[in-house]
């Protein structure tokens, strides 16, 4: 196995026993999300909805069976599962690369428990390496941009890309992230953001990280 199926079923091990038939799970975008939904395929749980955070999820789910329910319908799901971009030792996040952070972080605060399962090269000491995506209103683009541009930020346009709120994104460098909830909050604050990639007012609670051999949950502040 790779890392990402690794962490995988290293997280469907440890959240099978609690899934029963009035269970609600998130599931999360991204190619370790998709080989948790490969799993979810394979053992068929008993879940009574699933809420997931894109389009191109939703699409994997259906296509093995599964309904998809609106989080409006459901309310809060017991466990969301998703990866990430970057890890910090506070379980902070950078997430965004597949331009569904909007959804993700949306579905992960309205859950009980987040587990985040990401492979080891995800694993920082300080968040900011990865571009932080930002998803902006279309009219807003330019006028975003130069208020990151007076942050210290180096934005750049994702051309030819719409996320599945019909919006585009601007993916950042150089940004102060020190205190990572400061700036998320900051960002968040600029008319014409949707919001950004920093998960750390809602971070995970559960991290399980994999290298090539083997699976395992971290410690805060490893």
């Amino acid at each position: 196995m790779n890392p990402k199926e690794l962490v995988a079923l290293h997280a469907y091990d440890l959240v099978k026993n609690e899934f029963h038939k009035d269970f609600i799970l998130g599931i999360g975008t991204g190619s370790t999300a998709n080989c948790f939904i490969e799993i979810l395929c394979k053992q068929k749980p008993e879940i009574k909805a699933f809420v997931s955070s894109s389009e191109s999820s939703s699409n994997l789910l259906k296509a093995a069976g599964y309904e998809i329910s609106e989080l409006n319908d459901v309310g809060g799901p017991d466990l969301y599962v998703d990866g990430a971009d970057e890890v910090n030792g506070k379980f902070e996040l950078i997430k965004g690369g597949g331009g569904a952070h909007t959804r993700e972080k949306i579905v992960a605060a309205a859950s009980r428990k987040f587990i985040c399962i990401v492979d080891d090269s995800k694993i920082v000491k300080k968040l900011g390496n990865f571009p932080l995506a930002i998803e902006v209103i279309p009219m807003a683009r330019s006028y975003v941009a130069r208020q990151i541009v007076s942050m210290g930020g180096k934005p750049t346009y994702r051309i030819g890309f719409k996320t599945d709120n019909g919006n585009h994104i601007i993916d950042v460098l150089n940004l102060d992230l020190d205190v990572p909830y400061e700036t998320e909050k900051r960002l968040n604050r600029i008319p014409g953001v949707v919001d950004n990639g920093i998960f750390a007012f809602r971070k995970a609670d559960i991290v399980i990280s994999a290298d090539s051999k083997a699976a395992r949950s971290l410690e805060q502040s490893f």
